[in-house]
C-alpha cells in the first residue's frame, strides 16, 4: 500500500536512513541534513515539524510540510509543500518539491507520490494554481508533473516552470 505520512517522531530510524541518503542537492530539491549524524537528526526532524507548524522559519521563508512516501513499511519518497508563495517561490521552486531514492525509481512512485501530494496540497495552497519547477535534463520528472494535470507555463534556459489548476 502506498501513502504519505508527514515527518514524525514514530518513524524516525527509518527517515533518518531515508533522509541519509537523499544527495544534497538533486535536481533542485536540497537536503541539508545530507551529512547529519543520527544524534543530530533529532533537531533535524523538530525543524521539519516546526516548519510544518510556521514556527522557526528563518527569515523570507514560508511553512513547509515533509511528507515522506511509504510503499507498506519502506520509505520511498519525500515530497514538501510550501503553504503559499512569497516572490522567490512564484519565480522559482514553487509550491510542492520531491526526490525519489534511487533504487525506486522508474517504478511509478512519483507519478502516484505527487498525486497524494495534490490532494493534500489542494487543502492548503490559498494560490488558484499549483506552482512546480522542473530542470530540462529531468524529463522524467517532467512527465510526471504533465500527467498530473500540469501545463508549462514559461521555461528558461535550463528549467520549465509548470502550473496545475486546484
Amino acid at each position: 500500500m502506498l501513502y504519505l505520512k508527514e515527518a514524525n517522531f514514530a518513524d524516525i530510524e527509518k527517515e533518518y536512513a531515508f533522509v541519509r541518503e537523499m544527495p544534497i542537492d538533486e535536481n533542485g530539491l536540497t537536503n541539508k541534513w545530507h551529512s547529519v549524524s543520527r544524534e543530530g537528526f533529532d533537531d533535524a526532524l523538530q525543524e521539519m515539524i516546526d516548519f510544518s507548524a510556521g514556527r522557526n522559519l528563518p527569515e523570507g521563508f514560508v511553512p513547509e510540510t515533509f511528507l515522506f512516501l511509504w510503499h507498506d513499511d519502506t520509505i520511498v519518497g519525500q515530497f514538501r509543500i510550501r503553504h503559499h508563495l512569497c516572490e522567490s517561490l512564484r519565480t522559482g521552486g514553487g509550491h510542492i518539491g520531491y526526490f525519489i531514492g534511487s533504487p525506486f525509481r522508474g517504478k511509478g512512485y512519483a507519478k502516484q507520490g505527487l498525486r497524494l501530494t495534490l490532494e493534500i496540497a489542494r487543502g492548503i495552497i490559498p494560490e488558484d494554481e499549483i506552482y512546480l519547477r522542473v530542470n530540462k535534463d529531468n524529463p522524467a520528472s517532467l512527465r510526471v508533473m504533465l500527467a498530473s494535470g500540469g501545463y508549462i507555463a514559461r521555461e528558461d534556459e535550463g528549467k520549465y516552470y509548470v502550473r496545475i489548476k486546484k
